[in-house]
């Protein structure tokens, strides 16, 4: 429950502080780009302190070496939160945490069935929706500035293939 507490939370401070007024947090991509960014950079966290054994032991049984799983992971989500904030990585950091999201999917279904999870936010439909939201928001992200950059490439080739007027 606390990713999504950080992602909605996160994101609406930084949606308001652009409704009041500060320039650079004024579209609405970039309050969700920040919240996307501290709910992986929390969950990223909880892979090396806090939650790491009850990660370890989400991890379904038929992977090998879940120790090295939860590592990987966790770094992949700190890669993301921070690549989302950059503009030149923010389609591609989007899209791998999204890819990454249906990956990690299997785990939390393992945890939800396998009698591990003792919250009933832990239960498979709360875990399914929490899911959907997050793969919602980094889909989302990578869908709008994925066209905001075509767009930009598309007028930047108009702009190249205008001819000039010549003036005798």
């Amino acid at each position: 429950m606390e990713p999504l507490i950080v992602l909605i939370g996160v994101t609406m401070v930084i949606f308001v502080a652009g409704a009041a007024g500060v320039k650079r947090l004024r579209p609405w991509p970039v309050a969700l780009r920040g919240g996307v960014a501290a709910m992986f950079m929390l969950t990223g966290t909880v892979h090396f302190v806090w939650m790491r054994e009850e990660l370890i032991s989400m991890v379904p049984p038929f992977l090998p070496n879940p120790g090295f799983i939860v590592t990987l992971t966790g770094l992949l989500e700190w890669a993301g939160a921070i690549g989302v904030l950059w503009l030149p990585t923010v389609p591609w950091a989007a899209g791998g945490l999204s890819l990454l999201l249906l990956i990690m999917f299997p785990a939390n279904i393992h945890y939800a069935l396998s009698g591990l999870a003792t919250k009933p936010e832990d239960a498979i439909f709360p875990r399914t929706l929490m899911q959907i939201v997050f793969l919602s928001a980094s889909l989302t992200i990578m869908l709008y500035y994925s066209r905001q950059r075509s767009v930009r490439r598309r007028s930047l080739n108009e702009t190249n293939n205008t001819p000039k007027s010549v003036h005798n």
